[in-house]
């Protein structure tokens, strides 16, 4: 890959290794770390790519796989955050910020899923294949995640129990 090239391909998807990583993590530095990874082993790679679709994949897919290295390193399960909130933009409207920290705080699968079909805009299929998941798996995933955001965007229970979710939150 030339230094050109890579330039290019920096530009276009740091930004969604990096948050791909940082909703995978949490945190912002273990995010940069994440990235610099991703990144550094894009220009180390000696063979091209099929196509743009092809290098996307890759990168997405080597975002989760060192997210979740990162995640079962001893270090990481043994390490105490000093930190009890976490380190998030937040969004003006409070709809939008409410939402981010509930979507923030699902279990890592169901946060990193619905980052990727929601904000990234992937397909199921192309969600299921960054993530090493059947695409199946993947609605699963998004059907008990939007049933937890539901549960906890929820204002007021009906007399059947279930919860009323305002449409423009989760639609």
């Amino acid at each position: 890959m030339t230094d050109k090239r890579f330039e290019a391909v920096v530009r276009t998807y740091a930004d969604t290794i990096y948050r791909v990583a940082l909703h995978a993590l949490g945190s912002r530095a273990d995010a940069e770390d994440v990235m610099q990874t991703v990144l550094l082993k894009l220009y180390e790679r000696q063979e091209d790519f099929e196509g743009p679709d092809h290098l996307k994949h890759w990168l997405l897919r080597l975002a989760v796989n060192e997210s979740r290295s990162l995640l079962r390193s001893a270090w990481r399960r043994r390490r105490v955050s000093l930190e009890d909130g976490r380190e998030l933009p937040v969004p003006e409207d409070p709809a939008k910020a409410e939402l981010l920290e509930a979507v923030m705080a699902l279990e890592p699968r169901y946060r990193l899923t619905v980052y990727l079909y929601y904000y990234e805009g992937c397909s199921v299929a192309e969600t299921a294949r960054a993530l090493g998941a059947r695409p199946s798996t993947v609605q699963t995933w998004l059907h008990r995640a939007r049933q937890r955001l539901r549960a906890d965007l929820a204002p007021e229970k009906n007399e059947e129990g279930y919860g009323y979710v305002r449409p423009q939150i989760l639609s």
